[in-house]
């Protein structure tokens, strides 16, 4: 109870941010407190608990792997901007480490049926009305994602051509660094 009433103060400053991941990394047994917290998706402080996760992701994505569960259990539910763009970081943490040529944790960690309804959310955050930045992580992910299931790619160049026009510079930036890849 007294992180939910911490979190009630924190602002979207680097500083308060970086405390409260400090305070996850430093005291792990807390994640799962947040992870309650931001279960509760129709509170204010929910989004706040995604902002420290985001933050403690930035830091040490390994201390997420006892939560990866619990994790993409979020991915279908929050549906506010302010609770989508953190998840949406921590997915491109996850995967940008699953991927990542040198061995670490996340790779032994994050299981197909992780990455699968990463996928899933990454999807359907790129074809619905959200956010640039939210867009933006999901291409990435996807565009990784795609190297491992063949069905991704072509499924993700069809999402960017029907969009590309209507949408901001940022995702049409994103978006071409994402096709060079994938051609």
């Amino acid at each position: 109870m007294h992180l939910q009433n911490s979190l009630k103060h924190i602002n979207h400053s680097i500083a308060q941010r970086t405390y409260f991941a400090n305070l996850l990394i430093d005291d792990p047994t807390l994640i799962r407190e947040i992870f309650q917290i931001a279960e509760t998706i129709h509170t204010e402080v929910s989004f706040k608990a995604l902002w420290a996760l985001e933050f403690m992701c930035k830091s040490k994505p390994e201390a997420i792997i006892p939560y990866l569960d619990s994790f993409v259990t979020l991915l279908p539910i929050v549906y506010k901007d302010s609770g989508i763009r953190p998840l949406a970081k921590i997915c491109e943490y996850l995967i940008t480490n699953y991927y990542h040529q040198s061995p670490n944790e996340i790779q032994i960690a994050l299981q197909k049926n992780h990455r699968e309804q990463i996928t899933e959310a990454c999807f359907d955050w790129l074809i619905t009305d959200q956010k640039v930045a939210a867009k933006a992580y999901a291409l990435t992910c996807l565009q990784l994602l795609g190297t491992e299931f063949a069905w991704i790619h072509p499924e993700l160049k069809n999402a960017i051509e029907k969009q590309y026009n209507s949408q901001s510079a940022a995702f049409k930036s994103r978006s071409r660094m994402v096709l060079k890849k994938i051609n």
